[in-house]
């Protein structure tokens, strides 16, 4: 397959799993904040994201693998294609099984790794408290 096809074929996928996962397709500013929330290394551009769409670049692998993970896909049927069958569009774990989260709860996620490790343990409790709450109804 020709590196043109490649990228193309990859814009596809990431479309398509886009879409699967409730996300448009269409906006490159989106899809870098929604990316770089989940990626530990050096945030990608809006350019480089809308380059992704478009068909014009494929991401390296480690940036592949937490797409992959976000959108719920396995890696190498993002990049290559390969296992599409065992694709589902409305598929609610992610390849490895572990359930997908939404951008608020990544977000939120994020915003309590900022807390001091005091009030870290009161959300915990909190947490834990409305859980044993609703279990009573």
């Amino acid at each position: 397959m020709n590196g043109s096809r490649e990228r193309e074929g990859f814009s596809d996928r990431l479309q398509q799993a886009l879409r699967n996962a409730h996300y448009q397709p269409d906006s490159p500013t989106k899809l870098a904040r929604e990316f770089n929330i989940r990626f530990s290394g050096r945030a990608v551009t809006v350019h480089a994201a809308r380059k992704w769409l478009v068909g014009e670049a494929i991401p390296t692998q480690e940036k592949l693998r937490t797409l992959a993970q976000w959108l719920g896909v396995p890696a190498d049927w993002l990049r290559f294609g390969a296992g599409a069958d065992a694709l589902q569009d409305d598929a609610a774990d992610n390849a490895d099984g572990a359930p997908r989260f939404a951008s608020d709860d990544v977000k939120l996620f994020a915003d309590f790794q900022l807390l001091d490790d005091h009030h870290r343990q009161i959300a915990r409790e909190f947490i834990r408290m409305l859980l044993r709450v609703g279990r009573k109804k």
